[in-house]
């Protein structure tokens, strides 16, 4: 009998979902654990897997049909590839993480506007610091480049441009247009328009083509007063070059939430600059994630059983 693996902690999974699997997939046997040796014991009989499948055993499994990830990235396969060989329908969670990283970035824009960051440094000093009124900024009129235009990008477009913001957007097909969004250009434009943006916001996957996509003549192409924020990878940015720009002033400032090597080492020089914003890598979090993630599941068991095209299907060459 074919298996559909679930990736949970036994126990941990709301039954109503147990039910709603089963009435989709009455034919199929239902496997809840995120244990290896389990895993790898009914490893010839899975079909599906849901939210965790060790990445080294997916090239193994034989009759693997559909692997149903947790995450949206799947940068994951530029190490596994024998996997991206695999002839097997991948999909992520692409869409959840809308709400949750547009208010991060957000947050973090505001937090650079009204200097939060360095007044929660005084504030653990117990120290009073007022900051000069041109160390402040507003963002109604500054210019947003978005580099990354998918859901959470036209999310965040749309919030910045209720705040008054003029939001600009670099994606693969600039032909495709999005609400918020002003102007949508091809990557072959980002050294042009980066002198002109306040804030530059990554929000790109991990793949070959955006593997170290700025480095030191992007970075050197902003304005002086510019911030950048990074809510997609890390190794998006050239990290040595980032923080040589952060020390000598190429840019004001960054948020950053993720990083190239990850947890961020105890001696980075980011973890004590000034100018930084750092979060340890949870802009996508929210208590509602599994929720949502499990209805884009539910929602594709119902199509892979009639037939009918899955959603958020990963193109496995191009990572994404």
């Amino acid at each position: 009998m074919s298996v559909i693996l679930l990736g949970f902690e036994p126990g941990t999974l709301d039954e109503k979902y147990v039910q709603r699997i089963r009435e989709i997939a009455p034919e199929m046997q239902l496997l809840v654990t995120n244990d290896r040796a389990e895993i790898e014991a009914a490893l010839d009989e899975i079909e599906i897997a849901v939210r965790r499948l060790p990445r080294e055993l997916i090239a193994s499994a034989p009759r693997l049909r559909w692997f149903q990830q947790w995450g949206a990235g799947a940068d994951w396969l530029l190490r596994y590839p024998e996997v991206r060989e695999k002839d097997f329908v991948l999909t992520n969670t692409s869409g959840l993480h809308a709400i949750p990283i547009s208010e991060h970035i957000l947050a973090m824009m505001l937090a650079m506007g009204r200097r939060l960051h360095y007044a929660v440094r005084a504030q653990s000093r117990r120290t009073w610091e007022r900051p000069a009124t041109t160390d402040l900024f507003e963002l109604a009129g500054k210019t947003m480049l978005l580099l990354g235009v998918g859901a959470i990008g036209e999310r965040t477009a749309q919030l910045a441009s209720a705040l008054g913001m003029r939001v600009w957007g670099i994606r693969r097909n600039p032909a495709l247009s999005v609400a918020g969004v002003e102007a949508m250009y091809g990557p072959d434009r980002l050294l042009e328009l980066l002198p002109q943006a306040d804030f530059v916001v990554v929000i790109l996957p991990l793949t070959e083509e955006t593997q170290g996509m700025i480095g030191e003549r992007e970075l050197r192409a902003m304005r002086p007063t510019a911030y950048i924020i990074n809510v997609g990878r890390g190794g998006v940015i050239q990290e040595q070059a980032l923080i040589r720009a952060l020390q000598e002033g190429w840019i004001a400032g960054a948020g950053l939430d993720v990083f190239a090597e990850e947890p961020l080492p105890a001696d980075s020089p980011l973890w004590d600059m000034e100018n930084v914003v750092l979060t340890a890598h949870y802009a996508g979090l929210t208590p509602h994630y599994d929720a949502r993630a499990m209805e884009i599941f539910l929602d594709n068991l119902e199509r892979y059983v009639s037939g009918k095209p899955l959603r958020n299907v990963v193109d496995k060459r191009l990572g994404y």
